[in-house]
C-alpha cells in the first residue's frame, strides 16, 4: 500500500458536519477514509488550521501553496508525489492507492456504515453533533 496524505484547507473539522451546512464531499471522503482505516489502511490527513507545520515541511505541498495559494487545497500526496490538487480524490483513486479494488472499497464502506450505530458523536437524534 502506498503512503497517502491529504492536506485539507482550514476548517473546523474533517467530517463535513460543521457549521450551518453539511459538505457532502467531506462526508464522502471521511466515510471512505474511515472504512479504509477500519480495514487496516492508513491515510494521514493534515488540517491547515491545526497542523500548519505539516504544510511547510512537505516541499511539494509548500510549493503548490506558494504557486496557487489556498485554492490548491485540498492536496493529495501519494508516496511523496502530488496526485490531486483543488479537490478530493475519487473513491476509485483511494482504492487504487490503497491496493484494493473498487468493489472491495464499496464492501468495506457498506460494512462500516452497518457497524456504526451513531453519527459522528454516537447519536444525532437530539440534533447535536460535535467534531
Amino acid at each position: 500500500m502506498s503512503k497517502i496524505e491529504i492536506f485539507d484547507p482550514a476548517m473546523c473539522c474533517s467530517s463535513g458536519v460543521c457549521g450551518p451546512g453539511v459538505d457532502k464531499e467531506l462526508l464522502r471522503v471521511s466515510a471512505i477514509i474511515n472504512a479504509l482505516e477500519a480495514n487496516g489502511k492508513k491515510i494521514t490527513r493534515y488540517s491547515l488550521s491545526n497542523e500548519p507545520q505539516a504544510f511547510v515541511d512537505n516541499q511539494p505541498v509548500n510549493e503548490a501553496l506558494n504557486n496557487g495559494g489556498t485554492n490548491a487545497l485540498p492536496i493529495t500526496v501519494v508516496d511523496g508525489e502530488i496526485k490531486k490538487m483543488g479537490s478530493y480524490p475519487s473513491n476509485a483513486d483511494l482504492a487504487a492507492w490503497s491496493g484494493i479494488t473498487d468493489e472491495e472499497l464499496t464492501s468495506m464502506n457498506t460494512k462500516v456504515k452497518k457497524d456504526d450505530g451513531g453519527g459522528c458523536c454516537g447519536s444525532e437524534k437530539d440534533g447535536s453533533c460535535c467534531c
